[in-house]
């Protein structure tokens, strides 16, 4: 029931899916061109996918209000940094198709958001947001997306500087027991509070795409957050989740005590005795109620 036929100089195509039929322009005069699209459609549909044309009819603009959608509805609290994401992605994706929203088009991007001055943390912001538009329009019954672009993030200097000199860190993290040092290397890297990081859940953490969030309401000054993993940190969160099952429990805290019972509470005393154990200092200063 295929067929190929000319519309003017144009080659077209016509196949059905599923009983409902699909016409498609080659763009081509050629008819070898009409044949190998009339055979990569019937390729697909055989699999059981949605022809090419389909996705070939998605604009970026939908997936961005799709995205939007979603966290109106789920209420999620960092929707002004989706929405100032979507905006600045709008200026380069705006009219296009998603199918042509390819790795070397998001480079280009990326190229044009570092020339007018916007910073690493920022465009990685805006790439998530673009990675996450993606996977949900891959997820939807039917799909709007056939393939994801591989995305690659920035790199960004997490390090916190002037809270401890290189040498002392390493000196101290050596003298830790085992179940503090992937803490105290996330905290020397990101500069969070200690009680951000100790109270740090799985439901914060994106593996897949090396996130890390503290949603606005979440930090001391009521702003978001959002750290991008580097390698060394990548293996030690992946470390940390195949942990999370210890004693036959699985607990919610990236970070666990030394029992991997729940989170890092009060560290003091070890902190104390690793400072002196690695001659840096003392540590905290400890009341008597905490003795």
């Amino acid at each position: 029931m295929e067929s190929i036929y000319k519309r003017g100089n144009v080659y077209w195509i016509k196949y059905y899916r599923t009983g409902k039929p699909y016409r498609e322009s080659t763009e081509s005069k050629k008819e070898s061109d009409a044949k190998r699209l009339l055979k990569k459609r019937e390729g697909e549909i055989s699999q059981g996918k949605l022809p090419g044309i389909y996705f070939d009819r998605v604009k970026f603009d939908e997936l961005a209000e799709d995205f939007l959608t979603d966290y109106r509805i789920n209420n999620k609290k960092s929707i002004d940094r989706a929405q100032l994401s979507v905006k600045h992605l709008m200026e380069s994706f705006e009219e296009a198709r998603v199918v042509d929203i390819t790795t070397p088009e998001i480079k280009k991007y990326v190229e044009q958001r570092m020339n007018q001055g916007a910073a690493n943390g920022t465009i990685n912001r805006e790439l998530a947001a673009l990675k996450r538009m993606l996977n949900h329009g891959a997820k939807q019954t039917p799909p709007k997306v056939d393939r994801v672009p591989y995305i690659e993030m920035l790199k960004e200097n997490n390090v916190r500087k002037g809270f401890f000199e290189h040498g002392k860190y390493l000196a101290l993290r050596g003298a830790l027991p085992s179940y503090m040092k992937p803490f105290v290397t996330f905290a020397y890297k990101v500069g969070w509070r200690d009680t951000e990081i100790s109270g740090l859940q799985w439901d914060q953490v994106d593996l897949n795409q090396g996130i890390v969030r503290l949603e606005v309401g979440e930090t001391k000054n009521d702003e978001g957050r959002t750290v991008y993993l580097d390698d060394e940190l990548k293996e030690i969160f992946n470390q940390q989740w195949q942990n999370r099952k210890r004693n036959g429990k699985i607990i919610p805290y990236v970070f666990s005590n030394k029992e991997g019972t729940g989170p890092i509470i009060d560290f003091r005393k070890t902190w104390n005795k690793a400072c002196r154990d690695a001659g840096i200092g003392y540590g905290y200063k400890i009341s008597k109620a905490h003795m």
